[in-house]
């Protein structure tokens, strides 16, 4: 009688599946900014001149009970978009550190999607650190221009009309639901 294979890849439990999860979004995530740095050219002119250049992003007090990030180290492209390091960090010149408040995230997630700036401080080089802040105040994705691009302007110049207000009421509901979490954080309750 043969032997029956196990029902699970063995090699798939050697790495936890978060750590597996978080390493496949982020670099969904770095895709995603680079296809809106290229969209925008005045972005990408700024980041040319620092390519080899690298950010490392560093989540002050991310939660213990959440599972560790992967190391949010970046290196500026000579095309003027980010490449992400991977999960160990390159050793060379010491990176500009870019630094978020994580100590909520969810709260965190809440006030970015209603638009505003996460809570962040930079520290490095005066002219790198200037053009990261530049970035981060007016880099914007054009989800409009993105969808015309598969459907069509005249279908997506509908669903816009249709989105903007819904999106609107959207944003000022998370901005009131972020409110309320932060004045709860601010009392101590969970």
């Amino acid at each position: 009688m043969a032997t029956a294979a196990p029902a699970y890849n063995r090699r798939m439990l050697r790495e936890p599946i978060p750590a597996r999860l978080s390493t496949a979004l982020l670099e969904r995530l770095v895709l995603l900014l680079n296809h809106v740095l290229a969209a925008e050219p005045a972005a990408a002119e700024r980041l040319c001149s620092h390519a080899g250049r690298r950010v490392e992003c560093a989540l002050a007090g991310w939660p213990g009970l959440l599972p560790a990030p992967p190391a949010l180290v970046f290196t500026v492209t000579p095309a003027g978009l980010f490449e992400w390091c991977g999960a160990q960090p390159v050793p060379g010149e010491a990176p500009l550190l870019l630094r978020v408040d994580a100590s909520n995230p969810a709260g965190a997630l809440l006030r970015a999607a209603a638009g505003e700036r996460p809570l962040i401080s930079i520290q490095g080089d005066a002219a790198f650190a200037t053009d990261l802040n530049w970035l981060i105040d007016h880099l914007r994705w054009d989800v409009e221009d993105d969808l015309a691009r598969v459907i069509g302007p005249g279908p997506t110049h509908q669903l816009a009309a249709v989105a903007r207000p819904l999106a609107h009421g959207v944003r000022s509901a998370l901005r009131g639901v972020a409110a309320a979490v932060e004045r709860g954080a601010g009392r101590g309750e969970r």
